[in-house]
């Protein structure tokens, strides 16, 4: 079990809605203006009407973003942009201009030495056990420096990511440089969201007031806070594959795969074909990575308890289908990072590399 940094401060990483602009204001402790049209002409494009309304254009997004993360939009105006971009749909340029927004906010993360983002923002209500963390420790073992970044509004005690990641001997970075500290000895980090930035989980949350999820869910998944040259995502959504490969060229990525991937994790289901989406050095690809076990059954099915991931780990528990989730999962991030031709030499790879983890 790895042991936390004795300098982490403590932290309830449930909530960081106190450190929000708009909650300064209200305590009076934050003198930032709000500009009433600051975001007028953004909500005006996009809802003219039929004929006359349209997307907003990368720069437009960017600016739009910035206006809302640095609290000098008015909160209607805020609900009322996110609202109409989902009712639009929102596209490629709008997510990249989030994007850009969000990391201008974070220059001290984009100096992290990360080699592999992988970002986790699923619910979680239908999920087990995270099993893609420990194929997230796969890639660190193989030489990968990945970042693990998010934040789960899940109900689910087994699926909750953040209650598993000490237990799957990840350590849990608060601080741009406690990460730095844990990729330097780990390989690996977890990083959740509103230590990356409070305001980034204040504009993820308005999901409670508005009722509807937002851009901002995509956003974080394309965020990749590290800088690194190669990402992957997981969707629940179909339609989001295809936006999200779009957004990742807009931005300038090389390797970002993206894939329908369990409760909306990047994570494999080894018993069927994934439709596997995105950019591989440049060039967008279309493919499938094929089924290798005849078994359908889940861990979570087994009646998970307490400490199971770590058991997994440690080889106190075998479980045939659970192994090969993990195995698979981890094929398609080293096929991504270059670390193995094709998708069947992946998994040679990734089951030397599980056999190898009990040392």
């Amino acid at each position: 079990m790895i042991e936390k940094s004795r300098s982490e401060p403590e932290l309830d990483l449930g909530e960081a809605d106190d450190a929000s602009p708009a909650a300064a204001k209200q305590a009076g402790m934050d003198d930032t203006p709000i500009a009433p049209g600051a975001l007028a002409k953004h909500v005006r494009i996009l809802g003219r009407g039929p004929g006359r309304s349209r997307n907003l254009e990368q720069h437009e997004a960017r600016e739009a973003m910035t206006a809302i993360l640095d609290g000098s939009a008015d909160p209607v105006a805020v609900g009322a942009l996110l609202m109409l971009m989902r009712y639009r749909a929102e596209n490629a340029a709008e997510i990249a201009g989030f994007v850009e927004a969000m990391r201008d906010r974070i220059p001290h993360w984009r100096a992290l030495p990360v080699t592999l983002d992988w970002p986790s923002y699923a619910s979680g209500r239908s999920r087990g056990l995270p099993l893609f963390l420990l194929s997230a420790k796969l890639l660190a073992q193989a030489g990968e420096k990945v970042l693990v970044h998010g934040w789960n509004s899940n109900s689910n005690p087994f699926a909750d990511v953040r209650s598993h990641v000490d237990e799957a001997g990840i350590p849990l970075a608060t601080t741009a440089d406690e990460a730095a500290n844990a990729l330097g000895s780990h390989g690996i980090a977890y990083a959740p969201l509103e230590c990356i930035e409070p305001e980034f989980l204040r504009v993820l949350k308005l999901r409670d007031v508005l009722g509807l999820r937002s851009p901002m869910n995509t956003a974080c998944r394309a965020m990749n806070p590290g800088g690194a040259a190669v990402s992957v995502q997981g969707v629940f959504h179909p339609p989001y594959r295809e936006l999200q490969q779009d957004a990742a060229a807009l931005l300038g990525e090389h390797t970002s795969l993206v894939i329908k991937g369990g409760g909306g994790e990047f994570e494999r289901h080894p018993s069927k074909a994934i439709a596997v989406y995105g950019l591989l050095n440049g060039t967008v690809i279309d493919e499938v990575a094929q089924p290798f076990l005849d078994e359908t059954r889940r861990l979570a099915d087994a009646a998970p308890v307490a400490g199971d991931l770590g058991h997994l780990w440690r080889g106190e528990r075998t479980d045939d289908f659970a192994e090969a989730t993990v195995i698979g999962t981890a094929a398609l991030a080293l096929h991504a990072a270059g670390c193995a031709t094709d998708d069947v030499a992946a998994r040679t790879l990734a089951s030397k590399l599980w056999a190898q983890r009990l040392g």
